[in-house]
């Protein structure tokens, strides 16, 4: 864009791909008949959002009670993890489905809330459910079977153990949130509702991917090390992305300059209000999240050089690969 400059000299790089970046050509306006109509925002019940929602639920209901029809054995964990999940559920069918769904079409600053609560609250929180173990029991016996067996066969738990490790997740994630916040993409995914689909669905998958090397079943304490250096990190590049659209002296995304002006906002006040929603809150979600393992990390350092074990038990328990399978959620 004409009014992209250099923002500070630590971001040069990223910034002029930014601006390199930001056709306003891609703007969309408002056709005249439409300009007086004041804007409304309702609740958006789009038929394959709610059905996902409506059957990833109902499915980790059904899973849930018939694990427990199975036993009290593990029963608290279980609990605890359904109502992770359905906190998780909430916030995502709140983001989906709620006005916030029709305000980020208005507003950039509703647009990253919407982003956050998917990534940095409802991603998490849907980890920490373990849904996929729990959805196989959903299935009828012998689907359970069969999908087991793919869970549980090499190539599959290669995979896994693959996408789940820190570096792979960290580089989805990093750079699904840096691609779709270049100016070209995120005004193609303004005008075009497929393409603000895949943004979602990009957003939401490496997040899920990012959370699980940080909470999964994979994240033992010798992968906390490994788990607080994502969260810093990426505590760092979000908020590098987040100074860089607060700062900028011009607007990113001109898509939002008429309904942005129609609500009463200035839109580039609309805009910097939406950078520092990712600079600052999402910041302070990362460095909780990695306090949070930091406590982990010493917590169980504490019960390991407790409780002292066999080397033969030791030996024969090596870590695994946190790969999703029917036996984790069995009670």
């Amino acid at each position: 864009m004409r009014t992209c400059r250099r923002p500070r000299a630590w971001a040069a790089a990223t910034a002029f791909a930014a601006c390199v970046a930001a056709p306003s050509a891609l703007a969309h306006p408002l056709p005249p008949a439409e300009r007086s109509i004041p804007p409304t925002f309702g609740w958006e019940f789009t038929p394959w959002v709610t059905t996902l929602l409506a059957v990833s639920l109902a499915a980790y209901w059904i899973g849930y009670a018939r694990l427990r029809s199975r036993g009290n054995a593990g029963r608290a964990k279980r609990d605890a993890r359904l109502i992770a999940f359905a906190a998780g559920w909430l916030v995502l069918a709140a983001a989906l489905v709620s006005p916030l769904d029709s305000l980020s079409e208005a507003l950039f600053s509703a647009h990253m809330v919407q982003h956050e609560s998917m990534m940095i609250v409802a991603a998490p929180l849907l980890v920490a459910g373990r849904p996929l173990g729990i959805w196989v029991w959903a299935l009828p016996r012998r689907a359970r079977s069969g999908v087991g067996r793919v869970f549980q066969s090499r190539p599959w738990r290669a995979f896994w153990r693959w996408i789940v490790s820190p570096v792979p997740a960290w580089i989805l994630h990093a750079t699904a949130l840096w691609v779709w916040h270049a100016p070209a993409l995120f005004e193609a995914a303004l005008a075009n509702p497929l393409i603000h689909t895949l943004q979602h669905a990009s957003f939401l998958i490496t997040a899920l991917l990012f959370w699980w090397s940080i909470v999964g079943d994979g994240a033992t304490r010798r992968r906390s090390g490994h788990a607080m250096l994502s969260l810093f990190t990426t505590m760092a590049h979000t908020g590098a992305l987040g100074a860089l659209i607060t700062l900028a002296p011009g607007l990113w995304y001109p898509s939002y300059i008429e309904p942005a002006s129609a609500l009463g906002f200035d839109p580039l006040h609309d805009q910097q209000l939406g950078g520092l929603i990712m600079w600052v809150p999402a910041a302070l979600a990362y460095l909780l999240a990695a306090l949070g393992v930091a406590g982990r990390w010493l917590t169980r350092g504490r019960a390991l050089s407790a409780t002292p074990r066999p080397i033969a038990v030791t030996e024969s328990r090596s870590s695994g690969s946190g790969a999703p399978s029917v036996p984790d959620a069995s009670p």
